[in-house]
């Protein structure tokens, strides 16, 4: 399974300060020095040739369904080239140079950095009135000052994963909050069974559905400060850090959190997982499960669920800038049965395209269908455009350090707060 798109969901949601999280190879995305990617392959056309670039995907028959597409396309010659290893870092030393790519694809659309050097082409115009077609938050994600830099291709979500049969033994309800949550990991947990399972660290990305759920985001209003500094997520902090420690949290599992293997192999009775695991959860457990977004948290909170997508970026130093630009709309904006392909037959994700979902035979219904409902209902960007790195690292590391070494979170939290300022002058600069 790869993990290149879970990268999104953590490290730009800054779930936890870890170097690996949307569906799939190695989850850190660009080329390591001396790897390689596989050779750059023609498609038909006319006028201009395009290279297009796309990360190592996990699930088969993503590559030859990518260069299938471009295959189609008339007005230019497109040529794939997939790259294999850690992509971002290829990417962004390529975006240094004068031999660019003429399209690329990004981890939640550009960075702020991408945008604020002027290596990403403005695509407003080339959206245009079909902007409203797309998920908003997406659109969103990958916009800055009102202009769009990014075309959503397919989005990767969390969910919370439940067996229906154990909940309904255990004489517990699906939960909705949290206390519901904590008293059912703890009803359905047995000596060979965890009650719910979130990442072998114990926090995984909890940091960032901790955020949401408890009524905060990552920055207030203005963009100006963190929007985190209060009682209520401290609160939602110290809660799970109860839960850390009461025995009813698996820590230890077959694999990772974003792998469903651990809840497939009844291992736990609940877990925080993605989206893409879904075929083969129902693999293994048929229709014994369900799918919830996660719990609200104290009074000002609500049910929450991170979701993360790659985004189509055309180079602003490209050699066919225009021509690239038609060929991202012609993709991700017109040809709806590619997208509805992309997103259906290579794991299961959401499309970018709300109403494109009843056209993906996996979420027609069941699960499928009640996961595209949490998404559209309760769907947050796993991180902010301004969220940086180095913001992340900070966050996720005051996240474990409460979690685990019993910091106080107002405490951790206000050194957060000062790298959130820090960076976000520096930024705006």
């Amino acid at each position: 399974m790869n993990l290149s798109r879970r990268n999104l969901l953590t490290l730009t949601g800054a779930a936890v300060a870890t170097s690996a999280l949307a569906a799939c190879g190695s989850n850190k995305g660009g080329l390591e020095s001396g790897s390689t990617a596989s050779p750059a392959t023609s498609a038909g056309g006319a006028g201009a040739t395009l290279t297009q670039w796309y990360h190592e995907y996990g699930e088969a028959g993503t590559q030859e369904a990518v260069k299938k597409y471009a295959a189609a396309y008339d007005q230019a010659t497109v040529q794939v080239k997939w790259n294999v290893g850690d992509y971002a870092k290829l990417l962004s030393a390529a975006l240094l140079t004068n031999d660019v790519p003429d399209l690329f694809e990004s981890e939640m659309g550009p960075s702020i950095d991408m945008i604020k050097a002027g290596q990403v082409a403005d695509l407003t115009d080339v959206v245009g009135a079909d902007a409203k077609k797309f998920d908003q938050e997406l659109i969103e994600r990958m916009s800055y000052e009102g202009k769009i830099y990014g075309i959503p291709q397919v989005a990767d979500m969390h969910l919370l994963y439940y067996r229906k049969s154990l909940l309904e033994k255990a004489g517990v309800q699906p939960p909705k909050t949290f206390d519901e949550l904590v008293a059912a990991a703890k009803a359905v947990k047995t000596k060979d069974m965890g009650g719910l399972f979130v990442g072998n660290d114990g926090i995984g990305p909890i940091g960032a559905a901790l955020l949401y759920a408890s009524g905060n985001d990552w920055f207030d209003a203005s963009r100006t400060k963190a929007g985190f500094l209060d009682q209520s997520f401290y609160d939602a902090l110290t809660g799970f850090r109860d839960l850390f420690n009461s025995g009813a949290l698996l820590q230890s599992a077959s694999k990772d959190w974003f792998d469903g293997s651990p809840f497939a192999n009844e291992e736990t009775a609940m877990q925080w997982g993605g989206l893409w695991s879904m075929t083969d959860i129902q693999k293994a457990l048929g229709d014994d499960f369900g799918v919830l977004p996660f719990p609200a948290i104290g009074s000002k909170g609500k049910q929450a669920t991170m979701f993360g997508a790659f985004g189509t970026c055309v180079a602003a130093k490209g050699k066919n800038v225009e021509a690239a630009k038609q060929y991202a709309k012609w993709l991700w904006v017109d040809q709806t049965d590619y997208q509805v392909d992309f997103a259906n037959n290579y794991g299961t994700h959401v499309p970018a395209q709300p109403a494109l979902a009843p056209e993906c035979t996996k979420l027609a219904e069941g699960a499928g269908a009640d996961a595209a409902k949490i998404f559209t209902e309760f769907g947050k960007p796993a991180s902010d455009i301004l969220w940086s790195g180095a913001m992340a690292d900070s966050f996720g590391a005051a996240v474990s350090n409460v979690v685990k070494k019993n910091a106080d979170p107002a405490k951790e939290m206000a050194a957060v707060g000062s790298k959130v300022v820090a960076e976000l002058k520096r930024i705006n600069g």
